[in-house]
């Protein structure tokens, strides 16, 4: 298989994320680099979790240099919308600017995590989780995808159990909610 890529810088600690309240009412705007330090502060995420039509998901693995994360295997791709942009705009940027491909994204649930990493900050996020579907190849931007491959959800389920395994803790509760509550909607006949 081709690993087609491409390498561009669409993201930056100065960009302005938005600040959230526990019931999702916006509180102001900070920059990335300050809403990750310490404890974090909590503003507004995304996850997508996109499938193919044989019902398996694309992984993506962090690119190394990024400050929390860097290296471990996530879900398809994630971000936070910007000041003044909206979810659903946001969601198609980034799918676009990570993976090079656009497709529709359904919103699924919403839910709060904080998780720390080590003493180099923390993700506290009102994070969106959506699913959407892909046939084909990614192009992956390597400024935030060193890796990509697509899993069938048994397998996953198996790798996720395995503590020498390297996976995001938004994926773990993402992926543990998924199973549980929603598992119809990526469940394809092959």
């Amino acid at each position: 298989m081709t690993d087609p890529t491409r390498a561009e810088i669409v993201s930056d600690d100065s960009e302005l994320l938005i600040l959230v309240d526990d019931e999702d009412r916006e509180l102001g705007h900070l920059d990335k680099a300050a809403c990750h330090d310490d404890s974090g502060i909590l503003h507004r995420a995304f996850s997508l979790f996109i499938f193919n039509n044989q019902g398996e998901l694309l992984l993506q693995q962090r690119a190394p240099d990024k400050r929390l994360w860097g290296g471990y295997w996530s879900n398809s791709c994630c971000s936070h919308p910007r000041k003044n942009e909206t979810m659903a705009a946001a969601v198609t940027r980034r799918c676009q600017q990570e993976l090079g491909f656009s497709t529709e994204l359904n919103f699924v649930y919403k839910f709060k995590y904080q998780a720390a990493f080590a003493n180099l900050g923390s993700e506290h996020e009102l994070c969106s989780v959506y699913i959407g579907q892909f046939n084909g190849e990614p192009q992956v931007n390597r400024t935030e995808v060193s890796a990509w491959r697509w899993i069938k959800p048994e397998h996953l389920n198996r790798e996720l159990e395995d503590p020498t395994k390297l996976f995001t803790p938004w994926l773990k509760l993402e992926w543990q909610r998924l199973n549980e509550d929603y598992s119809e909607l990526f469940i394809t006949a092959e």
